[in-house]
């Protein structure tokens, strides 16, 4: 079972994360595309690599906008490492 960060573990991870937040035990991001053949492209990439984390985000998806949320469901919904690790792998991804 992963442990939940502490709320100075959260905020200093954030430090390297450039736009996301922290709200309602998440780690959340809004992502913008030019349509939604290029969200659903970089939806389909983050599957890849949340899958083989053995990971799953909560994402929605609104034309050329998604928007991902992350937190450890083991961890009774509360952020661990995990979801730090997946939000950088998300980061180099979106570059």
């Amino acid at each position: 079972m992963s442990k939940p960060l502490n709320e100075n573990e959260i905020q200093h991870s954030l430090a390297n994360l450039n736009g996301w937040e922290w709200s309602e035990d998440k780690l959340k991001k809004s992502f913008q595309f030019s349509d939604f053949r290029e969200a659903m492209a970089f939806f389909l990439r983050v599957s890849y690599e949340a899958e083989a984390m053995n990971h799953h985000p909560e994402i929605f998806n609104c034309y050329n906008r998604l928007e991902i949320g992350l937190n450890t469901h083991d961890a009774g919904g509360k952020v661990t490492d995990r979801d730090i690790e997946l939000a950088l792998a998300i980061e180099k991804l979106f570059k």
